[in-house]
């Protein structure tokens, strides 16, 4: 039976150590990291994920700024915002919360946000940054795969790493990392022949490729540690990852859990992302 990677206990333990570098920071420079969040339209799990983010950064002693913009909100009026954000000293990062409504230039916006606040680390700058593996931010749900194998003490170094799926936001990001940390990875999309073969290969099996319980028990060598990056709703409306987890779990070494695996990281990782970005911004003033 797998050993059960518990994301709510790591990433708990990773805010305290921010909310704690934070009072330290508070003292030594005087102010505190700020982090705006804006959402365009309504959609309920993006929501949600705002509402989460304004308690984490209360949890860890930030300051948040919150913007809850209508549907019809238009392009200029959101680089508006994002300009004035961009030039205000108490907002160390800046998030817009995606998928943006069609009529929005979802480019253009992460274009226009500056890199030094760019805490989700999807601009271009910023991802040129993580190619070459010299960065200040990473992605965040990537970020806490890497953060939750290292506290779980699964070194990554001379492991066969298989990432399913290469979207820009975690897929893409997420194998760079691997190969940072010495993994020989592989990225599988919708286009892998012979996807089975490659996966019962994998020591490190990353799923993110967004469908329930696509993960079955004869994808899986006995043996690996299996993170499930998936959110899904599954027929019942049970919320699910990519990995059939009763299927799988008897198989593997470490497995995450959905819920209560990856899921609590990303937004820890935000707020160490938002961190390193007021870091950075005090020792620019002091020079």
């Amino acid at each position: 039976m797998a050993e059960i990677i518990d994301g709510k206990a790591i990433s708990a333990q990773i805010r305290n150590e921010i909310a704690a570098q934070t009072g330290e920071f508070k003292e030594k420079y005087g102010f505190v990291p700020g982090l705006a969040v804006i959402i365009v339209g309504n959609d309920p799990a993006s929501c949600v994920y705002v509402r989460n983010k304004k308690r984490a950064c209360d949890e860890v002693g930030f300051y948040s700024e919150s913007y809850e913009l209508p549907e019809e909100t238009t392009q200029e009026e959101l680089n508006s915002l994002i300009d004035r954000l961009n030039a205000d000293e108490k907002i160390h990062g800046i998030l817009v919360q995606l998928p943006l409504p069609k009529a929005l230039n979802e480019s253009e916006i992460l274009l226009r946000i500056n890199p030094n606040k760019d805490v989700d680390a999807f601009h271009p700058y910023n991802v040129g940054k993580i190619m070459i593996g010299n960065y200040s931010f990473l992605p965040c749900t990537p970020a806490g795969v890497m953060a939750l194998l290292e506290r779980s003490g699964i070194d990554v170094a001379g492991k066969r790493c298989v990432v399913i799926g290469r979207s820009n936001i975690v897929g893409k990001p997420m194998a760079m990392l691997l190969l940072h940390s010495n993994g020989t990875v592989t990225v599988c999309h919708s286009k892998t022949e012979n996807i089975k073969e490659i996966c019962r290969e994998a020591d490190i099996l990353v799923a993110s490729v967004g469908k329930a319980g696509f993960v079955t028990a004869d994808m899986v060598k006995p043996g690996a540690v299996v993170i499930d990056v998936g959110i899904n709703r599954n027929a019942d409306g049970k919320l699910c990852g990519d990995v059939d987890f009763n299927q799988v779990e008897p198989i593997a070494s470490y497995i995450t859990p959905v819920p209560g695996g990856v899921g609590p990281m990303t937004i820890t990782m935000l707020m160490k992302n938002t961190l390193t970005s007021a870091m950075l911004k005090a020792t620019d003033n002091q020079s």
